[in-house]
């Protein structure tokens, strides 16, 4: 492999590419055990005899006894008093004093793995009266400056691309003592935080068990996790209830552009009150920056096991149902203006190639689901849409294209739509070759020739420099356009951008981001982007380090998938008795769910096999099924799903209520297309899953 010219410098990136294969064989493996000091009887994790996570020196438990200015305060510690061990559990107890009672304390250990150790903790409240205005926790102390911290759906690393663009509307977080960053249990898609110590090369997560709490003030009040930075360390925390961040305690990220209060999460405790929390201490060593965030997306893929794909709809319904409600999008504005309308009739009329209107993308899946869906007039809505998309007007000079058509004129371009519309015009390009004479792509491929001469000659020249990860969407066209049309300079500019991506992302000093339109930071569409660019990078060159990028790439993704099914509160989503797992988040700045998630879910499979992990491959499986919930009678389904307290539909004056609703009402055509898209792949897999 040549590494010469790569941004990052040749060594670093030969000892990256060498430590990452490593730990993807399994070479590296950790070494932290649980100890549990003879003399304070405090439990502590060590590596090569070095302590890197601690309990505060205040005490292994603690519960603070009252409320003041918006936050827990007047603390009451404990240590540990007795030490058992039954079984495989070493179980550690105490009491401590509050007021006229005692609190009696017990966790119980066990070892899983070398890294990984399983908490059982129990707080019992022995007192003869209520005890009221309280707030347990659990914390542990991990030692470093400034570590990078991961939160699966809301904070990469800092957010440091979108702390540059609107750092008072996302979460950001840069370690400094005295920060925080504290969220509900119900926000977390995979509920963990990581640590990430560079200059140890180590890093830590603290996994919990997502759960309500008895006793609190409000009546849908969990317990929430996150860290808190101090001088030289950063604790991970929960909290029966407390959330807060970017500095000011007791706010939800509840809207797209500011914060709402959310306070008074205590709880009381009657006498005989009995409150447990299960959550997981994970330690292990890292190959290199940017990477700790990988493993324990892993170890919690093992914890929940979300891979029941068969509990939910059946792909073949999946596709005759997203086909059905395709055919009633279809408008013709007279004189040969057809294709696939992105709002519902009764809002607005418009053709729209990406982003939220995909009207491209049935021109590729529907030529691959022919068979399966068996209606002749498949190809003339093929032929007829794709033949009219070709007319978008294309700037020679860069490639952009118009992308919006109204019934009287063109608009609008960005380069998220534009890479999108360039794949799905290749893919249609290659489906039509195989089936031969079926289809005249003499239009679809003097378009895509004009958009991908344009992007290769802007990409390949000296003044390229991509404001976010949004360009990485057109390496996938650009690769499938040098092979159908042997023109290598297509080739260059997919390889050229993909090193910048890789040199940009791969650290995590600045996480994929800008792949979606209505929000400016780290998103999964941006990962997704740069996933899909490496992927077929790797399916082109075959080159190992092209497969590494993608599956730090697809990682990220990944963090997005919620992989439990998250209690929901009365509401839309309850009254179909919702299932979360597989569903996707958006953002750190918009926090509903969506199925954003069916789209790269082929890849997430293909992956699975090339790494033979098939855990990947299940969980694609999934990915693709769950999606179709909530698809009513008319084959509709709405884009936002409120799983935790955060909206940007309807009543959003109460934070209170917003957890459990769903915005069914914009159905924008990407929802259907995406469906139609992933099946297509799927089935040039061969893989129905």
């Amino acid at each position: 492999m040549n590494y010469n010219n790569y941004n990052l410098n040749t060594t670093t990136m030969k000892r990256y590419l060498l430590l990452f294969a490593m730990v993807l064989c399994g070479v590296l493996s950790a070494s932290a055990q649980l100890t549990v000091d003879k003399s304070t009887l405090c439990p502590s994790f060590a590596v090569d005899g070095k302590i890197m996570i601690t309990t505060p020196a205040e005490g292994l438990w603690g519960v603070a006894t009252s409320w003041k200015d918006d936050w827990m305060s007047d603390w009451v510690y404990a240590s540990p008093q007795l030490k058992e061990q039954s079984g495989e559990w070493t179980i550690l107890s105490g009491e401590m004093k509050i007021g006229d009672g005692v609190m009696f304390v017990r966790d119980s250990y066990r070892q899983l793995k070398d890294g990984l150790v399983q908490c059982r903790r129990r707080y019992e409240w022995r007192g003869k009266q209520t005890l009221e205005g309280v707030n347990l926790s659990v914390r542990w102390r991990m030692q470093g400056d400034a570590m990078q911290t991961f939160i699966p759906g809301v904070l990469y690393y800092g957010n440091k691309n979108g702390a540059k663009v609107n750092p008072n509307i996302i979460p950001v977080y840069n370690g400094q003592a005295g920060e925080f960053a504290i969220f509900e249990d119900h926000r977390y898609p995979i509920p963990f935080v990581m640590l990430e110590n560079v200059k140890e090369s180590c890093a830590a997560a603290l996994h919990t068990t997502p759960s309500p709490v008895r006793g609190a003030v409000l009546s849908d009040q969990w317990w929430s996790m996150g860290v808190e930075a101090g001088e030289g360390y950063t604790d991970f925390v929960l909290y029966t209830g407390p959330i807060g961040y970017n500095g000011k305690h007791s706010v939800a990220k509840a809207l797209q552009f500011t914060p709402m209060a959310y306070g008074n999460t205590y709880i009381n405790m009657e006498p005989g009150r009995i409150v447990e929390k299960e959550f997981y201490v994970e330690f292990y060593p890292i190959a290199a920056e940017g990477t700790g965030f990988q493993r324990p997306i892993y170890t919690a893929l093992d914890i929940y096991k979300p891979y029941d794909a068969n509990s939910f709809t059946d792909f073949q319904t999946i596709v005759e149902e997203k086909y059905r409600f395709a055919k009633n999008r279809w408008i013709d504005f007279g004189n040969g203006a057809v294709g696939f309308d992105m709002y519902e009739p009764s809002l607005n009329k418009e053709i729209v190639m990406g982003w939220c209107g995909q009207a491209a993308s049935p021109g590729y899946a529907l030529q691959v689901l022919s068979e399966r869906l068996d209606d002749p007039a498949i190809k003339s809505m093929v032929q007829q849409s794709l033949d009219f998309l070709s007319t978008y007007p294309v700037d020679e000079a860069t490639g952009m294209f118009k992308l919006r058509y109204n019934g009287s004129q063109y608009h609008g371009s960005d380069h998220v739509s534009c890479g999108q519309g360039m794949y799905n015009f290749a893919k249609a390009i290659v489906a039509a070759r195989k089936n031969k004479k079926s289809y005249d792509t003499s239009k679809w491929e003097a378009f895509l020739r004009k958009a991908c001469d344009g992007q290769a000659r802007r990409i390949l020249s000296d003044e390229w420099s991509p404001r976010s990860t949004d360009e990485a969407f057109y390496v996938a066209p650009l690769i499938i356009a040098s092979k159908l049309f042997k023109n290598k300079q297509y080739l260059a500019a997919a390889e050229k951008a993909s090193k910048l991506y890789a040199d940009r992302h791969l650290k995590m000093n600045g996480c994929y981001w800008g792949g979606t339109l209505d929000a400016t930071c780290e998103d999964k569409e941006g990962s997704w982007a740069a996933f899909q660019a490496f992927i077929n990078m790797y399916e082109q060159t075959k080159e190992q380090k092209y497969l590494d990028w993608a599956k730090h790439a697809m990682d990220v993704c990944l963090s997005y998938v919620v992989v439990w099914d998250i209690p929901l509160p009365a509401g839309r989503l309850a009254d179909y008795n919702f299932r979360s797992t597989g569903w996707t988040v958006v953002s750190p700045q918009n926090q509903h769910i969506d199925v954003y998630g069916v789209l790269f879910a082929p890849e997430v499979y293909r992956m699975g096999e090339y790494l033979k992990d098939e855990r990947l491959c299940n969980l694609a499986k999934v990915m693709y099924r769950t999606c179709f919930q909530l698809t009513n009678a008319y084959g509709s389904q709405g884009e936002q799903l409120q799983q935790t307290n955060f909206a940007q539909h309807g009543d959003m004056s109460n934070v209170y209520k917003l957890r459990g609703g769903y915005s069914e009402g914009w159905t924008v055509f990407w929802i259907t297309a995406h469906f139609l898209n992933a099946a297509a792949r799927f089935e040039e897999m061969g893989v129905e899953p």
